[in-house]
């Protein structure tokens, strides 16, 4: 299967379908996915901008309009992350996933689904370190910090993300941290030399990121952010005791517990009776604190290798690396619940939705956070919702379009729209919208809806 990868969209997704049907006609051969990494901008209208966490001057409506309203037809399966610049508003009401519009679907603030066998999963926004911990506590009439806090990464969705087996695409709009220590640093930095202050610091990149590409062990990671392209490759350790290698942090046998020689605060689901843990477990979140060394070079044997490829792509101007093709081979049996497919078909991951219903407690919509269970109560609970998801819905087709159907909430622009106007100071921002497919999403795996339970229904004049 061949599978574009877009870096920022930033609004332009007529360019970027362009751009691929290009490819397409040069290369000779068809693109059957498109992968967006997020700050899609997903505006409807222009009361959407009023929840976009960008500059005045920059706000434009966007072509999305087109797409959500019928206008035009996206020509490719599309699946999104978010970013640090979108209509958190819109992303909130799909917090699970759901189709942003036809054939545009929204892998939610976290997520994992299945096109024709193989796994996509991906963490949307940004990380900062004082959100990290926190609930979701944003409400519209969004302020100034909620208007930002809102796309900030947090704990709870890593944590579930971390549960995950090995998926085949991993998808996030910030780099994991420390990754450009595994490409070609100094063409970055020669591109890039802004990007040294903050390397000094400690601060580039998102370690949480770096804990899940550890852990998870994806075979490529795209990411966006950066608006540079940037290859790397990620060797991880071996299964088993490491052999000790010198890098500029002195010697380490693991790089769960170091780097360099900067010490990693986990903070895991972890045995009964322990606060901490310095072992890798699938549930592992790895924070770095400041003032880090690259990592060290790990001895390993070549056959004991696993490798994830990691993509950082640019955003969508003339002349840009904002978009890479890929082939992913397809899985010969079991592509879908429904047997092999020759087209790209979206299904529901069962052990993302065993991970959801199982974690679904400690889903704060408050500022505090509940604490997280020990690993014991954390491993059971997904082991009952995993029976439970075998029991109810395995039974049965697993595909998101019969469960999910694309309904308009919010209205669309007042015609005659256009994706360069802009929105007047004064325009409030828009109600909280009751979405249909998340309602669908909780009443499938048996979970309380706690996405604006009370918001409106359908929208009102267009805006």
């Amino acid at each position: 299967m061949k599978i574009a990868v877009e870096g920022c969209c930033h609004g332009e997704l007529e360019a970027i379908y362009d751009h691929t049907r290009d490819l397409e006609n040069q290369n000779q051969y068809k693109v059957d996915l498109l992968l967006i990494c997020g700050d899609f901008e997903a505006t409807r209208n222009l009361a959407d901008l009023q929840c976009m966490a960008i500059p005045d001057k920059y706000k434009q409506l966007g072509g999305f309009y087109k797409y959500y309203t019928g206008e035009k037809s996206a020509p490719i399966l599309t699946i999104a992350i978010g970013g640090n610049h979108e209509a958190s508003n819109y992303m909130w009401e799909l917090y699970h996933g759901g189709w942003l519009a036809p054939n545009i679907y929204f892998l939610g603030h976290a997520g994992c689904v299945r096109v024709n066998g193989f796994s996509i999963a991906g963490a949307s926004g940004i990380f900062k370190p004082y959100d990290f911990r926190k609930g979701n506590f944003e409400r519209l009439p969004y302020s100034p910090d909620s208007l930002r806090s809102i796309y900030h990464i947090r704990e709870f969705n890593v944590l579930r993300l971390s549960l995950l087996s090995q998926p085949t695409i991993f998808l996030s709009h910030e780099w994991p941290q420390f990754i450009e220590r595994f490409g070609d640093l100094k063409s970055l930095l020669e591109n890039k030399p802004q990007f040294q202050k903050s390397l000094d610091k400690g601060d580039f990149n998102s370690p949480p990121m770096m804990g899940l590409l550890k852990n998870l062990k994806p075979n490529w990671w795209f990411s966006a952010h950066l608006h540079i392209r940037f290859e790397a490759d990620f060797v991880h350790e071996a299964v088993g005791e490491p052999e000790f290698s010198e890098g500029r942090g002195g010697k380490v046998t693991s790089l769960d517990a170091n780097i360099g020689n900067t010490e990693i605060e986990v903070k895991a689901i972890v045995a009964e009776g322990s606060a901490t843990s310095t072992t890798s477990t699938p549930a592992v979140v790895a924070v770095a604190k400041e003032n880090p060394d690259p990592p060290p070079a790990l001895a390993v044997s070549q056959s004991q290798r696993s490798v994830t490829h990691f993509i950082g792509l640019d955003k969508c101007l003339p002349g840009r690396q904002f978009l890479e093709v890929v082939d992913i081979p397809t899985p010969r049996q079991g592509a879908t619940s429904n047997g092999i497919s020759r087209v790209p078909v979206l299904e529901f991951n069962p052990e993302w939705l065993a991970i959801t219903r199982a974690f679904h407690p400690w889903f704060a919509t408050t500022l505090r956070q509940r604490r997280f269970p020990i690993e014991r109560e954390a491993r059971s609970a997904v082991a009952s919702a995993t029976q439970w998801v075998f029991e109810n819905l395995q039974s049965e087709s697993l595909l998101v379009d019969d469960i999910q159907q694309f309904v308009q909430t919010a209205p669309g622009p007042v015609a005659p729209a256009s994706p360069n106007q802009t929105v007047d100071e004064g325009v409030p921002q828009p109600p909280a919208y009751l979405n249909p497919q998340t309602e669908a999403f909780c009443r499938m795996i048996g979970i309380e809806n706690k996405i604006n339970p009370r918001g409106l229904s359908r929208g009102g004049d267009s805006q």
